[in-house]
């Protein structure tokens, strides 16, 4: 029997303790997706206690507590820090199965050295001992960041951002890790939704000129792109419910952005022609600069119109989507491909059934001297388990290139959440040495630590063109 967590934890052969020692464990970290706050970041923010650290945010964390019956005051009402402490410490036992339960004894042993197993019993220990080490220095945002060896993180940020804490931290010399900010122009897309008018008054301000017609939004999108271009973003994300794709004019978009804007109802159709107009050319304005484009598809958010009431978004009320990909994707992707303007772009399906539809979409589109111009995202929020994340590389291995995978993200608003990259690569360095043991790979150590670094790090460094 082995040991729990012990350093050779997920590696069961000689082959995959060696690669993932000699060359996975100490390579930095590229954070290409996440959701930390980047003034959290400039001003190295420092946390009250454990709960301030390890449950803020994080709604994977508190989605585990309401499935244990915890009362929602104690996950994100006004109970008292220790006491929703005592309620994690309560639930983690009975997580045993799903990544939280190891998720959260790596942050605990990653970051406080602490190797109890988390319980009841000793909650006012670990309380104590992490208590004081957060408190002592050291433990501020900037500081979590450098222990996990980050050199480069890309947050999520409107279009309308002012981006005035990337400035700052672009002149702050003091502060290794290059922190980058992603275009996600998901507002400028979402004609129906009662946040449609408001942000397009937002964006108007911050673009500096009216918006009163379809090309006013679209001249102001590409001020933003050029703008944040210049303050270092190299990738844009769009959070796609579905994929949209139909075919209209600049003069029809303009006609249903008119409508849209006087508060007259949109259809579908003309919602999903909107969309069309303004994702292919948005994905035009990134080819120009370079830029890779992200595209999360199928999650069904705000579930529950109740507490998304009381709540608002990314509160744990969402959930796996089924939309059709396929079709529109590939006629997404055809048209860009047909004006020689796709730019690099990964594919994201919260749904894992899409796997394997991604992965065939991506070799249509592949080419233009880029190593993996189209790639098979990391397996993304409910699918980065010990099984999601082994179906997700088995499946790019099988129809594309693993060897050009551009790896792991966070996509978290942790700052403990960097752990995630150690729990991908010891799957990463374990199938691999699998395959060596069964004769299906050669036991050629110099070609399967190059393939194990460059999906680590390298791949992500090349692809996105991050200055070093």
């Amino acid at each position: 029997m082995k040991p729990f967590m012990d350093d050779n934890f997920l590696l069961n052969s000689e082959t995959a303790i060696d690669l993932y020692h000699s060359f996975a464990k100490d390579m930095p970290i590229i954070d290409y997706h996440c959701h930390l706050s980047p003034q959290e970041i400039y001003e190295n923010k420092t946390f009250r206690n454990i709960t301030d650290v390890w449950l803020s945010g994080d709604h994977y964390k508190w989605r585990a507590l309401r499935s244990n019956g915890v009362e929602e005051q104690l996950i994100t009402g006004d109970a008292d820090d220790r006491s929703k402490f005592d309620a994690w410490a309560a639930t983690v036992p009975v997580t045993l199965g799903n990544p939280l339960y190891q998720w959260s004894h790596l942050e605990l042993r990653r970051f406080f050295g602490i190797e109890e197993l988390i319980n009841t019993g000793n909650a006012e220990a670990i309380w104590e001992k992490a208590n004081a080490l957060l408190t002592g220095g050291g433990y501020g945002a900037r500081d979590l960041i450098t222990r996990s060896k980050v050199k480069v993180i890309c947050t999520t940020d409107d279009p309308a951002d002012s981006l005035e804490y990337h400035i700052k931290l672009k002149e702050d010399s003091s502060f290794d890790t290059v922190v980058l900010p992603s275009f996600r122009p998901d507002k400028s897309l979402e004609i129906n939704r009662a946040t449609f008018r408001p942000w397009i008054a937002r964006l108007s301000e911050a673009a500096g000129h009216p918006i009163g017609s379809y090309g006013e939004l679209l001249s102001a999108l590409e001020s933003r792109i050029q703008f944040f271009d210049s303050v270092g973003c190299r990738v844009s994300d769009h959070a796609l419910d579905y994929v949209p794709y139909a075919d209209t004019t600049e003069e029809e978009a303009a006609e249903i952005f008119a409508k849209a804007l006087q508060g007259a109802e949109v259809s579908l159709l003309e919602e999903q022609k909107y969309k069309t107009h303004t994702l292919l050319f948005l994905g035009r304005q990134y080819n120009k600069l370079g830029w890779a484009m992200q595209l999360h598809i199928n999650a069904s958010r705000n579930n529950n119109s109740l507490m998304f009431g009381k709540l608002g978004p990314d509160t744990g009320y969402d959930s796996i989507n089924d939309s059709q990909v396929a079709y529109p994707l590939t006629r997404l992707l055809d048209a860009l491909n047909s004006a020689d303007a796709l730019p690099k772009t990964i594919l994201y399906s919260l749904d894992p059934v899409n796997y394997p539809v991604l992965a065939t979409v991506m070799g249509s589109f592949q080419g233009g001297g880029v190593a993996g111009k189209m790639q098979l995202g990391s397996a993304w929020w409910y699918n980065d388990t010990k099984d999601g994340m082994l179906v997700q590389m088995n499946t790019l291995a099988n129809i594309g290139l693993l060897s050009r995978f551009v790896g792991m993200l966070t996509d978290s608003r942790s700052f403990l959440s960097y752990t995630r990259h150690e729990y991908f690569r010891r799957l990463l360095c374990d199938m691999l040495g699998d395959w060596v043991e069964k004769g299906e790979a050669p036991h050629d150590r110099e070609l399967l630590g190059t393939i194990v670094q460059d999906i680590c790090y390298n791949n992500a460094q090349q692809y996105f063109g991050f200055a070093q």
